[in-house]
């Protein structure tokens, strides 16, 4: 095992596209291949970059030595603009992008929880800088909003979708349904007696998400032992 990546948190704004948005960068190895970018969920239901979820994540991909972007959306925190419903979202998901690539020069990792999934993914996908995706808890239906699918089909970086058994904004059949428009590669892990915000079993998710990243990606290995991400 390598030795552990600083642990140094960078917190700076990044140039949005309704403004400044609040970002927080856990540096990673020099020697790292690769960037990583987390969103998190719905801030109309309290989600920032901090949630436990997308905190997890972060955890799960610094622990491969990554470096790890996390910022808040538009109007969340102290980042400038207004909520847009999740069209104005993407661009501030492209404006993380561009940041990371710029400063790193190298390929991407995103990973997405809830309704940063659904953002996410529609910013990422077919985006060459963007090697990999991961998608938690994938929302269908949550408190009256509807998420749809429609841009999975055209989606061909490897994905991997984590998502509770319990789910109560993602039901099994509703998400199995959205992920097999989906090519191949992908995969699908259930989290046995999870709901959305994987409760008791956020353990669980760093371990898939590590798996997946070693599976598909040669030459990631942790350097952080598993016992230090929680």
């Amino acid at each position: 095992m390598e030795s552990t990546p600083p642990a140094a948190i960078r917190s700076f704004d990044l140039a949005g596209p309704a403004g400044r948005l609040e970002a927080l960068l856990n540096t990673g190895s020099l020697e790292a291949a690769y960037s990583a970018l987390v969103c998190h969920p719905h801030p109309m239901g309290g989600g920032t970059m901090h949630n436990k979820v997308v905190y997890h994540a972060m955890k799960a991909l610094h622990g491969l030595g990554l470096p790890v972007l996390r910022f808040n959306f538009r109007g969340t925190g102290r980042s400038e603009g207004t909520h847009d419903d999740g069209q104005g979202e993407q661009d501030d998901v492209r404006a993380a992008l561009n940041w990371l690539d710029r400063e790193f020069q190298r390929p991407i990792l995103f990973a997405g929880f809830s309704f940063g999934a659904n953002v996410g993914m529609r910013a990422c996908c077919g985006d060459p800088r963007v090697r990999g995706l991961i998608a938690l808890g994938l929302p269908v239906l949550a408190e009256g909003r509807g998420y749809t699918y429609g841009y999975l089909p055209a989606c061909r970086q490897p994905k991997l979708f984590i998502s509770g058994e319990r789910d109560q904004y993602g039901p099994m059949q509703a998400v199995e349904a959205a992920v097999a428009t989906a090519p191949e590669p992908k995969q699908l892990v259930w989290i046995a007696d999870a709901d959305h915000f994987f409760v008791g079993k956020l353990d669980k998710v760093q371990a898939a998400i590590v798996d997946w990243v070693i599976q598909n990606f040669p030459g990631m290995r942790p350097v952080i032992h598993p016992a230090q991400l929680e």
